[in-house]
Formats: C-alpha cells, structure tokens, sequence
C-alpha cells in the first residue's frame, strides 16, 4: 500500500493551516499556536485572505495557497463545510498531499451529499483527506501538534488512532500523567478517505511505532483493514477498541461521526483472522498499548505470582484463569530455596505468598529467585502495603533485583499489582520507569495487560508452547 502522502503528513516540512485566525480561542488560532509552541521546525503558513500581510504569532500570513512559495506538504482546513471544496481545489493545484479537515458539519449531521462531493472533490483533485470532523493529530517525533486541542509533545513508541476526539482527549491525558509519551495519536472522525488500514500501512514501517492502538466506531472497509492487520500484526501488536457494540451505542455512533457500527459478531471474526488484539475498554486499550511497549514478548507460557498478600494472590489467580494464562508448578527445587526466606505460614505454591511480615531485602530475594530463574518466563508482582516494606521501599528493591538480572542477560516480561494506600501510585511511576508496567489497586488490570502480551506472542509465533 503507498504511504507517501501519510509520509507528507507525519513527516512534513512545510504546513498551511487555512482559515488561520488573529483572534485567540478559535480553532484557526489554536492549530498555529500548537505547531509554533511544539517546536515544529519546519515552515508554517497562515492562510487568510482577510490577513494577508500580516503575522501569526512570528509566521506571515498569506492570501491563497497558490501564493505560498515553494511546495506545501500538508494542509490543515479550519473553515467552514460549504467552503471546504474549493479549498481542497486549491490544494491538488499547489500539490498538498494530504489535506487535514477539522471542519465539521458533513454526514455526522446528515449532510451525506456535501460529504460524497467532497469525497469526489479530493479524488478529482488528487489530494489525500484525514477526517472531516476530526481534533486533528499529532507526530510527536517531528514535533508536530496539528491540532486546536492541548499541545503534546513527548515521545513514545505507542501510536493511537482515535475516530473520537473525546477518546482521543483521554489518550492524552493517560499517557501524560503515566510519562509514557506516544509516537503519534490521530483523529480519523468520519473517515472519507484515510481510514484505520493505511495508518496500519503507515505504522507498520514507522521506526518510531512499536504498537499500534486503534478506536474505532466503525470500519469503512472492512478487507482493507483485515489485510492490512493481518501484514502488521505479525510484527508489531495492533489492538482495536470498537465502541457501538451495543445498540444504544451503535445509535450514538451515528450520530457522532455517521458511522455505521454494525454487527458486533463481525468485527470479533475479523480482528480474529486479522491478528488484532480486541480491548473491550478504553481502560484496557490503554493499559494493553503501555505494556506491550515496554515488555518483551514471554519466552514460554509459565508464569511466577509473587505476592505478599494471599489475597492478593487468590484475586490474581482467579484473574489468570480467566484470561488463560498458565500458573506454573513450582520445581521442588525453586520451591526448596523460596522455603529458605518464607515463614511457615506463607505459601511456597504459586500464587507464592511471602506475607506482609517480609522484610524488603526478603521481598526482593523471593522476587531475585523467580526472576532469574530460565523455568519463569513471565513474573506478575502482587505487592501488599504495609509499613514493614513501604511503597517506594519496595519499589526500589524491585527496580535493583531487575536491573541486576538485565545485567546477566535476563530479560522477561514482569508487570506489578500494587495494593494500598495512595503511596503505591508513586510507586507504580518508580516502577514504570524502569520498565515494569505497573498497576495500582486491581490486580485484574496487571493480569490483563501480561494475557494481551502472550496472545500477541502467540499471534507473532514468538511463544513457544513448552513448560522447559
């Protein structure tokens, strides 16, 4: 599939935002703000016949895109529907290859024909359209915010697409206050043209893209995206979180962005052949998407609990069975020199009980002995607050015991449950920094995020079903 009018797009060096605006607080006016306060390196240009010769916030103003010197990648459109056909004109004459329109007010509010004239507009004109009806999107790693929503700027490696703005709203607060960053998030609203299968093309080769994350109320085109899925997901995870499942929601879905949601039993039988990883929330597509960015994939189905809560433990186990992940039989021998640290009213069967009473130094030795042993191939932590071993106390004897077993070449995945007061949320963050996805409060959400990962191995053929 060609990529190089998305290639335009995220990688651009010259930007139009037509219908740019003086006046502080409308879209034109907050999408040139964003771009000049993200850092965009390239060449903005404000285009508003009513302006021209003057300047927004340091970039000159011109009249028309034909009288823009030199070539302009990419054009955001900010004005109103009756008058985005002509504009899209405008830009197949000075060869935009990707056209950007924000502007609402097409099939979402029934007009229908003003959308399929514009559809026939951009083909005649060879133009390339991501929305209409969209927040615009964001590329992070060329420091790009074409957007009138808040500006977002770290990097990361996770790319979310988003037919909602509300969804992708959320998305940015998420990962801000997580620190996780993302490598682009993109409004897609009602889909004329570019749809979920070429930003799979897209992300698929991107070097910045480890996983591609993807709400969506509909598919326009349902093989395109089965076939695009199907060539991506075998190297990098693709998770999808279809809203309008129900009837009410497919209601609310067509009104939103015109979508025609569909049969839910459908879309399970596509992501299924496609090797898309299905979320059922938001909450899991963005639990799923941070985890499987940092966690290499299990080199076996067997998983070690360890967890100084028995509880914790059970409420762990019952999680496991019901996502299918294997609880390992502890070796006699691992057993044996966990009996070495755990009081006698532990437990030495997995879930692995240490209790609350451990010491930090025997939290982490317990922890040290699965981690390091070639038999675990996933660790899920179950951490119990008390102040024998508070949060950050724990969470740092868990980040030393993992940078030690990196540093013999031990490398698997580990994702962390912490139980208690609000002190475990700084500890989650400790632990997420050193590349532990960590989860406060439901132990379910820790379970859920390691499933994600080893049915994605499964899927990349990356997971090799033995009990060694």
């Amino acid at each position: 599939m060609n990529t190089d009018a998305l290639d335009r797009m995220f990688n651009a060096s010259t930007i139009a935002v037509i219908g740019a605006s003086s006046e502080a607080g409308k879209v034109g006016h907050s999408v040139v703000k964003n771009l000049v306060d993200g850092g965009f390196a390239g060449r903005i240009y404000p285009v508003n016949p009513a302006r021209a010769g003057d300047e927004l916030l340091g970039c000159p103003y011109y009249a028309s895109l034909a009288d823009i010197p030199g070539t302009v990648d990419t054009a955001v459109i900010v004005i109103p529907a009756a008058a985005v056909n002509d504009a899209i004109v405008a830009c197949g004459g000075k060869g935009v290859a990707t056209a950007v329109i924000i502007t609402s007010g097409y099939a979402e509010m029934g007009n229908a024909d003003l959308q399929a004239e514009l559809v026939q507009t951009a083909r005649r004109a060879g133009v390339r359209v991501l929305g209409p009806n969209i927040f615009g999107f964001y590329y992070p790693h060329n420091d790009l915010c074409a957007t009138f929503c808040t500006p977002y700027t770290k990097r990361g490696s996770v790319a979310f697409t988003c037919q909602s703005g509300g969804v992708g709203m959320a998305v940015i607060g998420f990962t801000r206050s997580r620190g996780i960053g993302v490598s682009a998030i993109v409004g897609l609203g009602n889909k004329v043209d570019i749809a979920e299968h070429d930003l799979l093309a897209f992300f698929g080769h991107d070097a910045n893209t480890r996983v591609i994350a993807m709400h969506m109320e509909d598919l326009k085109d349902g093989p395109a995206f089965v076939a695009a899925a199907r060539e991506v997901s075998s190297r990098k995870p693709v998770i999808a979180f279809k809203t309008g499942r129900t009837p009410l929601g497919s209601r609310a879905a067509a009104s939103h962005t015109g979508a025609l949601a569909g049969v839910d039993r459908i879309y399970d039988a596509a992501f299924h052949k496609a090797g898309v990883l299905r979320a059922r929330t938001l909450d899991e597509l963005l639990d799923w998407a941070r985890a499987l960015a940092v966690l290499p994939p299990p080199r076996g189905p067997n998983v070690f609990v360890h967890t100084s809560a028995g509880g914790l433990g059970v409420a762990l186990a019952d999680a496991m069975f019901d996502q299918g992940l294997q609880v390992m039989e502890v070796p006699a021998d691992l057993e044996e020199a966990l009996r070495k640290h755990v009081p006698p009213f532990g437990s030495l069967r997995n879930p692995v009980d240490v209790t609350g009473s451990s010491t930090p130094a025997v939290q982490a030795e317990t922890a040290r002995l699965a981690i390091e042993d070639p038999r675990v191939h996933s660790v899920i932590l179950g951490y119990w607050h008390t102040i024998i071993t508070p949060p950050m106390v724990y969470a740092e004897a868990i980040g030393r015991v993992v940078e030690q077993a990196r540093a013999k070449g031990i490398v698997k995945p580990i994702v962390a449950s912490l139980s208690g007061d609000v002190e475990v949320e700084e500890a989650a963050r400790y632990l997420e920094e050193q590349g532990i996805p960590s989860y406060p409060y439901a132990p379910e959400r820790a379970v859920s995020a390691l499933a994600a990962l080893h049915r994605w191995s499964r899927i990349a053929g990356l997971l090799v079903e033995h009990d060694a």
